[in-house]
């Protein structure tokens, strides 16, 4: 009795896995990396009405390639298109056919492209990316202040910039993000609502609680990473004291 039981545990167990891998939330517009062998590569896949769908390889170019990334929160340099189901083929819906970039869109929907549904291909043809990895895990950066010791947080996770959101964020997650950039952690102002504007891309960090004196922010209490009910409206930022010593230069 007691082995039937573990091995029904077991099973759910597994069970669960497999529907937590294969739910990943679609929203319109979003786009995936599927079928790589590291998560910054792989068969792009775009949402729309809810469900996946795949891009064929018509004038599928560097530019096309440069947007994905962008809109994935890697780096747009050196980003590589591929064809003719580099990644594997995809199953089901084919959104795009005949995509078309110059390269500086925010998201791939944006360009120019037959119409949602209006192709000419099968998944033979079904396009990739392999984007540049542009950070290390767990590195923090300040994006869009004024100055280089403000801005919108963002946090290092798969080699993918990704934002905080503002959930109890206060003074001690931003005394842990200036003294991990190696700012004093004096006189560290938290902000929310997306103070220093909106990011794009993942949203790694949600319920962020720290007690100050943490060396980094990951090693703060946190939902999982990417765990999160918010939205880039709630981009959490911070201002850093700067501080110097006589003599230094910069």
């Amino acid at each position: 009795m007691h082995e039937t039981a573990t091995f029904i545990l077991f099973n759910l167990a597994v069970f669960s896995f497999i529907l937590t891998v294969h739910s990943q939330s679609c929203t319109h517009g979003g786009v995936r990396l599927v079928g790589g062998s590291v998560a910054n590569e792989g068969r792009v896949e775009v949402c729309n009405n809810g469900t996946w769908g795949t891009v064929c390889d018509d004038s599928w170019s560097t530019s096309d390639a440069q947007v994905v990334c962008r809109q994935l929160g890697y780096s747009a340099l050196n980003a590589t298109a591929f064809g003719e189901a580099y990644f594997g083929e995809g199953n089901g819906l084919i959104w795009l056919d005949n995509v078309i970039c110059s390269g500086t869109e925010s998201d791939l929907l944006s360009c120019s492209h037959n119409g949602l549904g209006v192709h000419n291909c099968d998944h033979s043809e079904d396009a990739g990316v392999k984007c540049e990895v542009s950070c290390t895990h767990g590195d923090v950066q300040l994006v869009d202040g004024s100055v280089s010791n403000e801005g919108r947080v963002e946090v290092c996770n798969n080699g993918t910039w990704g934002t905080v959101c503002d959930d109890i964020w206060t003074m001690d997650e931003a005394q842990v993000v200036c003294r991990q950039l190696g700012y004093s952690a004096t006189n560290a102002v938290a902000f929310e609502e997306a103070y220093f504007g909106e990011g794009t891309g993942p949203i790694w960090l949600d319920e962020v609680y720290c007690v100050g004196t943490e060396s980094s922010l990951l090693s703060c209490s946190h939902n999982a990473l990417g765990d999160h009910d918010c939205d880039h409206s709630e981009d959490a930022g911070v201002r850093c004291t700067v501080t110097c010593t006589y003599g230094d230069v910069r």
